[in-house]
């Protein structure tokens, strides 16, 4: 029964085959193309019609078949090879000697099968007419089967997208030739046997893509399709072919264990290869490999490191996103073109130093950089690109740079990237080591260089577009702000002449002083309202003040609240250089929003010490905390608070004075448990000419 489903299947395949070979021949203009497609048609037809005869006439055509197997497989590789060969790399010259050599391991391929098939063969099949069983035999067969997938693949991904319209049904043809060998031999290479009915229906299945073949061919009379090999395009034939290679080696010590385990053989095998397909999963989606694979194509493959214009798409892409921060995507897009998994971004300061302001995959950094130091002078001057690795080898070549000192003690920063806008620093990128072995040459440098320009115009755009909103926020402030000292004006003046005629009512002593205590309330809050939003624009005027003294004085005013704060005295005298009215506002502010965050039963405790020549300032506080997302994106935003009558600007005044003096402001806090603020204020060095103001 089977001999008749097997004749009548080959018999289909070799008429199919025969047909097209002689469609082609007659219609063939002399192309090489042409003529190799008629040859492994008429091979396809040869092996369909010596299986047929040996199954029915049991003749020792067995080799034969075999031969004409590998054969017809050849000839279909050899048209994929001809078509994205050499032939048409005239536009990639410098991929030509390695296309010759991945042709001549293929060649050697087959070479070896048809060697074993005609001087090791042994007639020994089960059934006459199929195919040998040995282990060998499957083994080639699986390794042919994934030659010609991998060049289908990459003869598809090769071709322009306007000419695929052309080569897509023999891609889908000679594509399925191969795959149900793999499918079949891999099947015999678990199970040691070739199953019968899946190689009876082959010949169906190979009589079925003949049509498909035609259609291309007529489609492509001279089979010029322009290849053009991309970096894409090797990467994903590389990790294609490492994958079947992979699950080959796999399958084989499948085998090994089944039949070297006895009973433990089968349960061996699965759980062997169970691992196996995981592991390979592992490293499919390893960033690492794939870092390594896409770095190990461009040095070996090309003679530039990079595709530029599947770069700049990218990279462009990245910038242009509208998900996330922009600053993290600067940090990620010039992160990409050095397979770096992240890094932090640093900007000038409207003070004049550059702090970190976003950081990706890295701790951050809490160290502030003078703009006049070797560092930002360097990245300004020269616009390179430094490498730290090649600093900390031969720093004569970056001379007279001094790198600081907590940036050498960084081991996982690799390279400063200049973000240069109108030939002046804008900030600079740091960036982490790259997932695989990267060398910084010139190619690397320009790249990144030119990149980095290209960033800081997007995030110029972004600063001026928040500063102008900013202006206009406090614009309209200023406008509201008018009306408002109108208001309380009319407000204070009637308040005032009602406490003026109050002494028409003296003859109810109990009354009139309530009614004098409640309306001087009023007058005096409504004042330093008053006095808050109609302050003076004038320049501040900057005087030596001691922090000891200062602290007293607003912890001393802050007594009649509840909680009542504590100030931990130092013995140590602390000087700094600011204007006394700002500062005592700032310091207050922030001890005041600690109070009213905390019940009645808190503590509210500030600290004053030194930490790497810089006066600290802590405010603590048992209240009810910040969450991480408020703290990053609504507490020093200005207009924004959670009080119901805040104004929000309080907390962004005093980073951004704290700022100008040199300083920086920094919370941590943990919702349901309390807020710490840190103020770091630079210390002023002393000397005989200086006179301390005592801040009363």
């Amino acid at each position: 029964m089977w001999t008749d489903i097997a004749t009548i299947s080959y018999s289909t395949a070799a008429l199919a085959f025969f047909f097209l070979f002689v469609l082609l021949i007659t219609s063939w203009r002399g192309r090489l193309y042409g003529m190799i497609l008629s040859v492994a048609c008429l091979l396809s037809a040869a092996w369909a019609f010596t299986t047929v005869i040996n199954i029915n006439w049991n003749l020792s055509f067995t080799a034969a078949a075999n031969l004409l197997e590998i054969l017809r497989s050849a000839g279909w590789s050899a048209f994929l090879i001809a078509l994205i060969g050499p032939f048409q790399q005239k536009r990639n010259a410098a991929l030509i000697p390695k296309i010759r050599i991945s042709v001549i391991v293929i060649a050697i391929v087959y070479l070896v099968l048809i060697c074993y098939t005609l001087f090791v063969y042994r007639s020994d099949s089960i059934f006459p007419g199929l195919p040998i069983t040995t282990l060998a035999s499957i083994v080639g067969n699986v390794v042919i089967a994934i030659i010609g997938i991998t060049l289908v693949e990459q003869f598809y991904r090769n071709s322009p997208v306007e000419k695929r319209w052309g080569i897509k049904f023999i891609c889908l043809g000679i594509g399925a030739i191969f795959i149900y060998d793999f499918y079949l031999y891999s099947d015999a290479l678990l199970f040691r046997n070739i199953n019968l009915e899946l190689w009876n229906a082959r010949g169906i299945i190979n009589a079925l893509v003949v049509p498909l073949i035609a259609i291309s061919a007529a489609r492509n009379p001279q089979w010029t399709v322009g290849i053009s090999v991309s970096r894409q395009i090797i990467f994903y034939s590389a990790a294609l072919f490492g994958t079947a290679a992979y699950l080959l080696v796999m399958a084989g010590v499948g085998y090994y264990l089944r039949f070297s385990g006895e009973s433990w053989g089968i349960v061996l095998q699965m759980s062997f290869l169970f691992g196996a397909i995981l592991l390979l999963i592992g490293i499919i989606f390893s960033g690492t490999i794939r870092s390594w694979l896409k770095v190990s194509i461009s040095k070996h493959f090309y003679s530039y490191n990079y595709d530029y214009r599947e770069e700049w798409l990218r990279f462009t892409a990245t910038l242009s996103e509208q998900k996330g921060e922009l600053k993290e995507r600067v940090i990620q897009s010039l992160a990409q073109l050095v397979e770096s998994p992240g890094g932090s971004l640093w900007m000038r300061h409207e003070a004049g130093h550059y702090i970190l302001v976003h950081h990706l995959n890295m701790p951050a950094i809490t160290e502030i950089i003078e703009a006049d130091s070797s560092l930002c002078n360097f990245l300004e001057e020269k616009e390179w690109v430094i490498d730290l690795r090649e600093y900390q080898k031969t720093p004569g070549l970056y001379a007279p740079l001094i790198i600081p000192d907590w940036l050498q003690k960084r081991p996982e920063v690799r390279f400063v990237v200049p973000l240069i806008l109108h030939d002046g620093l804008f900030g600079f990128v740091l960036l982490i080591k790259p997932r695989s072995a990267i060398k910084l040459n010139w190619e690397i440098r320009d790249l990144l260089k030119i990149a980095g320009r290209q960033a800081v115009s997007y995030l110029a755009q972004e600063e001026a577009s928040r500063a102008l909103m900013i202006a206009r926020q406090f614009e309209s402030f200023n406008r509201m702000s008018t009306f408002v000292v109108h208001d309380l004006k009319n407000l204070i003046f009637q308040l005032s002449l009602l406490l003026s005629n109050a002494d028409k009512h003296k003859y109810n002593p109990e009354f009139q002083e309530d009614m004098i205590q409640t309306v001087n309330l009023s007058v005096g809050k409504m004042k330093r309202l008053l006095e808050k939003l109609s302050k003076d624009n004038a320049p501040d005027k900057t005087e030596l003040i001691s922090l000891n003294q200062l602290l007293e004085q607003i912890v001393e005013s802050k007594s009649i609240f509840e909680p009542r704060p504590v100030f931990e005295r130092c013995h140590d005298e602390f000087i700094v250089s600011a204007e006394k009215t700002r500062l005592s506002r700032v310091i207050s502010h922030i001890i005041q929003n600690a109070i009213e965050a905390t019940p009645k039963d808190g503590s509210v405790r500030i600290r004053l010490y030194a930490e790497h020549f810089q006066a600290v300032i802590e405010v603590k506080d048992t209240g009810h905390g910040m969450s991480e997302e408020f703290v990053q994106k609504r507490l020093f935003k200005p207009f924004e608070s959670t009080k119901s009558a805040g104004m929000g600007i309080g907390v962004f005044e005093s980073r951004e004075y704290i700022h100008e003096l040199g300083g920086k402001l920094e919370v941590v806090t943990q919702e349901s448990t309390g807020t710490v603020f840190y103020i770091y204020l630079k210390q002023h060095v002393a000397s005989a000419s200086d006179t301390v103001i005592s801040p009363v």
